[in-house]
Order: C-alpha cells, then sequence, then structure tokens
C-alpha cells in the first residue's frame, strides 16, 4: 500500500507532509524578510495580455464608520467598502491588504469628501498606482413623521459616498442615494374616473413602490447634506412611501397619491428640476423604476443633467432598483 501526502493509509504509513499548526510560533523580523513576496516577481510572470488593468482590488469589506449629520452628530453606520486602484501592464498585481491597511489608517475619522481624498491619496503612495476609486456603501436613518397623525419612524435609505483620484491630480466626488415612492398611475386614475362616471362602476387605478437612484457630483468647495438630498426628492415626487401609519395617515396617503399622479417619465422631469435648481451640484444622473402593478414588467426612465463631458444615460442597471 502506498503512503499518501496528506493522510494517514490505510496500512498505518504515516502522511508524507505534516499537516500541524504551530499556534506558539511567533513571526520574527527575520521570518518575515524571508517570505517570498509576488510583487517581486519578474515581469515574464505576467499571464496573459501585456496590458494595463483599470480597476482591480476589494469589494465589501465591512467595518462601523461614523457618518455626519446636517444637525452636526456623528452616527455610526455599519458600512460595506469597495476600493479599487489602477495595476500597469508592467505589474503582476497589486498587494490587496495595503488598500485596507491605507483605510484602516483613517478609520477614526468621519466620512467626508475631504476624508476619502486623503484615503485616496494614501492608496496613491502605499500601492504605486496612477488612478483610485473608493466607495462607502451605507444604510442611513432618518426619523420621518407620519402624514397626519402622530407618529414617526425610521426610514433607512441606501446611501453610497464615491471618491475617484485620477492620474492627471483631479479629485471628484459622488453621492448615490435611493429614494423610494409610490406612483399612481394617470392612466389608470382616468379610466377608473370614467367607468364611475359613465358606468356607474367602483375600479380601482394602479399604483406601484417605485424607486429613484439619483448620483450627483458636488461642486469643488461645496457640500450637499444626505438629509438635503432626500428633501430633493421629497419635494419633487412627494409620495414617499410610510413608514408608521394610522388610518388617518393610510387615508392621507391615498389622498396625496391622487394629487400628485405621475408617470415614470414625470418623475424623472420632476427631479430633473429639482437638482438642476442646486447650485452645489455640477453634475447628476437619475434612474427611475416603476414596478408596475398593471404590467409583469416595470417601467424605467433615465435622464442626466447634460453637461459636457459628464453622466451619461446609460443606465442599464435596472434590476438593482427593485424595492
Amino acid at each position: 500500500m502506498k503512503p499518501m501526502y496528506l493522510h494517514t493509509s490505510s496500512a498505518g504509513h504515516p502522511p508524507k507532509i505534516s499537516r500541524r499548526y504551530d499556534r506558539k510560533f511567533r513571526a520574527t523580523v527575520a521570518h518575515r524578510a524571508s517570505l517570498p513576496d509576488m510583487m517581486q516577481a519578474a515581469h515574464d510572470a505576467v499571464q496573459g495580455a501585456h496590458v494595463p488593468i483599470q480597476q482591480v482590488g476589494i469589494h465589501n469589506f465591512r467595518l462601523p464608520l461614523a457618518i455626519r449629520t446636517k444637525a452636526g452628530k456623528a452616527l455610526t453606520l455599519q458600512a460595506s467598502i469597495t476600493g479599487t486602484v489602477s495595476l500597469e501592464a508592467e505589474l503582476k498585481g497589486i498587494n490587496m491588504s495595503r488598500i485596507m491597511r491605507s483605510f484602516y489608517e483613517h478609520k477614526r475619522g468621519v466620512v467626508t469628501g475631504e476624508w476619502m481624498g486623503k484615503i485616496l491619496k494614501a492608496y496613491l503612495r502605499n500601492v504605486d498606482t496612477k488612478d483610485a476609486r473608493l466607495m462607502v456603501k451605507f444604510a442611513y436613518p432618518m426619523m420621518r413623521p407620519s402624514l397626519r397623525s402622530e407618529l414617526a419612524g425610521w426610514q433607512y435609505y441606501d446611501v453610497a459616498f464615491e471618491g475617484v483620484m485620477t492620474r492627471d491630480g483631479r479629485y471628484r466626488r459622488f453621492i448615490h442615494f435611493d429614494f423610494v415612492y409610490s406612483s399612481a398611475c394617470p392612466c389608470s386614475a382616468e379610466l377608473a374616473e370614467h367607468a364611475r362616471d359613465v358606468r356607474g362602476v367602483y375600479g380601482v387605478p394602479h399604483s406601484q413602490r417605485s424607486k429613484a437612484r439619483v448620483t450627483l457630483e458636488e461642486a469643488d468647495g461645496k457640500k450637499i447634506w444626505i438629509e438635503d438630498v432626500q428633501a430633493h426628492c421629497l419635494a419633487a415626487l412627494q409620495t414617499e412611501t410610510q413608514v408608521m401609519v394610522k388610518r388617518e395617515d393610510e387615508q392621507a396617503f391615498a389622498e396625496l397619491n391622487g394629487a400628485h399622479l405621475k408617470f415614470v417619465e414625470d418623475a424623472a422631469r420632476l427631479l430633473y428640476r429639482e437638482f438642476d435648481a442646486d447650485k452645489r451640484i455640477v453634475d447628476f444622473r437619475i434612474a427611475c423604476s416603476h414596478l408596475e402593478s398593471l404590467h409583469s414588467h416595470d417601467a424605467v426612465s433615465v435622464i442626466c443633467k447634460g453637461v459636457k463631458g459628464g453622466f451619461t444615460a446609460d443606465f442599464m442597471e435596472f434590476g438593482s432598483l427593485l424595492c
């Protein structure tokens, strides 16, 4: 019977390789210096095409971070981090742990555009790269009052801060914000009223839970708060979904939807008007999805500010707008 490499054979031969974890072993300076480093591999170790990679890094490492509210309070929230850098053609790879270490060096800071800029500069220095990108995602709580009762509840908004440092030294800051609202169909409402007026038949117009994803770029030296973005969405669309309701609130919500009927095209244009008027925002893109209760498919729209060289309306990730 032949011996095995990792297991004791049925004939009793011990394994050729010992699988033992030594909990007492401590890495010395000399030991660390002796460890092989793939960053020192020869250029011929690069596999595939000899081309640069635009983004390489890590996604969804999580840790608690402090987010500043407009009122000046710091909320500690669980955040999901994505950090990437560019890779030149002659390099085999990057040291992924250096991205995390650069981030942890600033983990006690409050998340702001300036804070993200510091981390990106550390990327450029520690990972020896030309471009760097960082995204911090979190659920941001805001206490929202009911429409007519005196109830209130926490509404959670999916938010992401993004920072991009380019090889020409330019630093750009973006905010991604998801707003969930109700959309009552104007056509369905008209047809329901026609049925009641002409035939005395009661009908319920169709409406649906809908989502708008706003991506905006802050102007240099300007600050727009998460609360400001939410207020713009609410002012434009009016029919944000509710948290806590009594019967009077449910009735009020029905009336509110009746007062603000909207197609998905209307939603995009209403949001455009609201964000276009804010001079703190240099550019934006808005994607809306109405999860149709009439059809088995969704109604979608995308609109952007129209800045030369800015955002384009090439958004196609409508599946991520489910709510």
